[in-house]
């Protein structure tokens, strides 16, 4: 049975509750929807029950956003291996040192997760088109997911965006669109092209789903872990809807008996030097970020200069007592090349960036030597071998 019940604005403002069984985006207030469920009547349910479940995301079915008989749709994403990296550990200074690789999901990234939760829920409402802006990898996972399901699929990308990217997206059948600037221009353009043709809006936050998909990875950790969570998560951060996600997965967890409440893993967010609005806000005591001017970066995926739901990633950080760190992109190619030539694992630049923040919380002595630490690979090498041909200087 599904637990899934209503949604719920973020803040929240007071509005709602919110039908799902209709078409919902943002709260009239502006902010991000939140899905929502009977976690009373969940308590019934057992953690047991997951032992002879496929191995997928969909194991976790009651407790995401779906309504009885309804069948999700699925290429296999989620169940992705959680690695002890005992070489990387070593020289790191840390014995229980594990990486979640992410790059093991269909489409090779973990936005597979949260589109094929949304492109799921956006299917059983009746949804023609779907819209995306993205950096590359969530318009990849959108564009697989909406032909799996038989729906256009329409994709808004940064004109400097990595070759790569724009051919998966075609080799889905989605057609592609290139703009000027950054991924917050090609969510702007997608919406004025979008909106008034009655295209579904998939993007980051813009939409409840994309976060249940991505909070699946907390419940993985649990689970993996022989329900002992992790003192530390260490997670790159662009949109954050995985930092969120997860946050909301443990919070879940504690309501229906699954995890003790008050001790969660402290979160950290990690973010491009150039392209650090988290950070700053984060730095600065602030509960939102600023525009980050002139962001760069050659991780796609953390090119994000401001994002919706900011305020919802620095909560996460300050109550689990964690904090966020910038990383350079010359750092997070050492730390791709680290994963590769020690661990066998095969990282984006995301990824490297996570283990350069665990490297330099070692470093500084904030994590300890036997605490339980969680580096997140959030994508696969291939759609980012030219980064590794470049020069200190170049990165």
């Amino acid at each position: 049975m599904s637990f899934f019940s209503h949604l719920e604005c973020s803040v929240p403002c007071g509005a709602g509750p919110y039908d799902p069984r209709r078409e919902q985006h943002l709260c009239t207030c502006g902010a991000p929807l939140l899905a929502r469920y009977d976690l009373k009547a969940a308590r019934a349910w057992r953690r047991e029950s997951l032992a002879a479940r496929e191995p997928t995301m969909w194991r976790y079915r009651e407790m995401m956003p779906l309504f009885d008989g309804e069948t999700p749709l699925t290429l296999g994403e989620g169940w992705t291996p959680l690695i002890h990296a005992v070489r990387l550990g070593r020289d790191l200074g840390l014995s229980r040192l594990f990486v979640k690789d992410e790059s093991l999901n269909p489409t090779n990234s973990f936005k597979a997760r949260g589109l094929a939760a949304a492109v799921t829920r956006a299917a059983s409402l009746g949804a023609k088109t779907l819209s995306v802006p993205s950096a590359g990898n969530a318009a990849n996972a959108m564009a697989a997911y909406a032909a799996a399901a038989g729906i256009d699929a329409q994709v808004f990308m940064p004109k400097d965006v990595k070759v790569p990217f724009i051919r998966e997206c075609e080799l889905y059948g989605a057609n592609v669109t290139l703009v000027d600037g950054l991924i917050t221009d090609a969510g702007r353009i997608a919406a004025e092209t979008g909106k008034p043709l009655g295209w579904y809006d998939v993007s980051t936050l813009k939409e409840p789903y994309r976060i249940e998909g991505k909070k699946t990875m907390g419940y993985e950790l649990g689970e993996q872990l022989a329900w002992e969570f992790p003192d530390w998560i260490i997670y790159p951060t662009g949109g954050g809807t995985g930092m969120v996600g997860m946050w909301k997965a443990f919070e879940e967890m504690e309501a229906i008996g699954w995890k003790t409440p008050g001790r969660r893993p402290r979160m950290v967010s990690v973010q491009a030097e150039h392209c650090a609005p988290i950070v700053r806000a984060f730095d600065e005591g602030k509960e939102r970020s600023e525009l980050f001017p002139d962001a760069r970066t050659i991780a796609d995926g953390l090119r994000v200069p401001k994002a919706i739901g900011d305020f919802l990633v620095l909560r996460a950080v300050r109550e689990s007592r964690g904090t966020a760190l910038a990383v350079s992109d010359a750092d997070m190619v050492r730390g791709m090349r680290d994963l590769g030539a020690i661990e066998g694992i095969s990282a984006a630049p995301e990824g490297g960036a996570a283990l350069h923040a665990a490297r330099m919380l070692a470093d500084r002595g904030a994590i300890k030597r036997d605490d339980t630490v969680v580096v997140f690979n959030t994508g696969g090498a291939l759609k980012y071998l030219d980064v590794l041909s470049m020069s200190n200087a170049e990165c």
